[in-house]
């Protein structure tokens, strides 16, 4: 019956945000408060706020997840990163956001701010997500001055809306809430100062690096990644060297990447090599990669071939092939036998990567056609087709004799004519096959290699996030 109940809320809130008419249903009540799925509300139009928060009191924490998963904010992450919500509490992990809204009139920004205030956690997540669809010209100040509040929670909660709408001229009474004697309202300040990404905030959060509470020091190194600075790179060095909670070393590890800081190169290829905790090395092996120093290419090394994590190897795969060092190819061609198919499969990608057309394909990426996984083909086959080796001529045939999956026999296709293919019985044998999409891929094929680019694309799996 939950589930039900969920999903109405959930269809409530997508209607009334998105303008997408839903299909027919009668009001359905449950647990204590009422839904209304509202039909054919046009984009723009304001939402029935007053109903939605009737329906919202008393919503079981998971439930109310799901309506206010379809609020979305404004900025990176959609807000759904925030240290602290109403839902947090609850249990409640953090939500993605998938619809937004347009301008409320003022009546509804005026019920919204009431609901920051409610007793029900789901009334004050629901009006907040809401609030932070709007101008910060619209609730700014409304907001500041409820972190002025004698409520820990409201005033943590207002930091919230302002990171949401990006105030601007929040950030000083921000910075003032750096020091505040809640947790939650000093990482949500932190937070929201890295959202709003005013300098003059950079040397307040750098304090704060020193905070008692970890989710201050996490949501304070995270701002200032976010920021486009570089005099914070000693500050998050030491960070990452010192810090004894391996989530506030990941994000600096995250930070120094993010702002690709060549003077974190050691720092992170120590971490990599040394850290105790997975997600930090994993993190660490992203920023080498994003940095794309050649200087980070042997701790990278070193980490995909003797990492115990598959997801260090993995990504420290991916940061070679993301610098595109040619020093890196016997690393890759030895990471082809990995056990983890995620890692041969990137290494196959990352060779693709190094993209010096006519040289020889390492045996290791030819074995790879014949991998279990139709991933780990696919990016064979497209890295071979990037590297258009003549040698490489014959095991592309033969795979392609065995190959089922439609994606891998296109991928098998350009290899075939990016590498010279010209035997005029394997021609004509693809253009006679009984399935177009081969018909088709060889078609393109004989019209032209580049026709291919860059269809297949196989990429890796998306890095790791902070």
């Amino acid at each position: 019956m939950q589930r039900i109940i969920g999903l109405a809320i959930a269809s409530f809130a997508f209607s009334s945000l998105s303008g997408v008419p839903t299909v027919a249903s009668t009001p359905r009540s449950e647990q204590g408060f009422m839904i209304n799925v509202d039909q054919g509300r046009q984009r723009g139009r304001p939402i029935d706020v007053a109903a939605l928060l009737t329906a919202a009191r008393g919503a079981p924490p998971m439930i109310c997840s799901l309506a206010a998963r379809a609020v979305r904010g404004w900025g990176w992450g959609g807000g759904s990163d925030a240290p602290y919500s109403p839902l947090a509490a609850a249990g409640v992990s953090s939500m993605d956001d998938d619809f937004d809204s347009g301008p409320l009139p003022a009546a509804d920004v005026q019920r919204l701010l009431g609901g920051l205030a409610s007793d029900d956690p789901c009334v004050r997540e629901l009006s907040i997500r809401l609030i932070g669809t709007q101008k910060a010209e619209t609730v700014g100040g409304e907001l500041v001055t409820r972190l002025g509040s004698s409520d820990a929670s409201l005033r943590a909660v207002a930091a919230l809306g302002l990171g949401l709408v990006e105030a601007q001229s929040a950030v000083d009474p921000l910075i003032r809430t750096l020091r505040d004697a809640s947790i939650d309202v000093r990482a949500n300040s932190a937070w929201a100062l890295g959202r709003i990404e005013n300098g003059r905030a950079l040397n307040p959060l750098v304090s704060l690096f020193s905070d008692d509470a970890e989710k201050v020091r996490e949501a304070a190194v995270a701002a200032v990644g976010h920021m486009d600075s570089t005099s914070a790179v000693p500050a998050l060095i030491r960070v990452l060297r010192q810090d004894n909670a391996p989530s506030v070393r990941r994000v600096a590890a995250w930070a120094l990447g993010n702002l690709e800081a060549r003077e974190g190169v050691d720092a992170l290829g120590n971490a990599l090599a040394h850290d105790a905790d997975a997600r930090v090395r994993e993190m660490s092996a992203w920023a080498l990669g994003n940095i794309e120093d050649r200087r980070g290419i042997a701790f990278l090394g070193a980490a995909a071939r003797g990492d115990a994590e598959d997801r260090v190897r993995e990504v420290a795969v991916w940061a070679l092939g993301n610098i595109e060092d040619r020093s890196s190819v016997d690393i890759l061609a030895a990471a082809t036998s990995d056990r983890s198919p995620y890692v041969r499969g990137t290494a196959a990608w990352a060779l693709g990567q190094m993209d010096e057309r006519g040289t020889r394909a390492p045996a290791g990426l030819l074995k790879l056609l014949n991998d279990e996984s139709g991933d780990v083909r696919l990016k064979a086959a497209w890295a071979l087709g990037q590297l258009e080796d003549a040698g490489a001529l014959p095991a592309i045939r033969d795979a392609l004799k065995n190959e089922k999956n439609d994606r891998v026999r296109k991928a098998l296709i350009r290899a075939l004519m990016k590498s010279g293919e010209s035997s005029q019985a394997t021609l004509t044998q693809l253009l006679s096959d009984p399935d177009p999409m081969v018909r088709e891929a060889a078609v393109r094929g004989i019209a032209g290699a580049r026709s291919f680019d860059p269809w297949p694309w196989p990429w890796p799996r998306p890095r790791p996030f902070p």
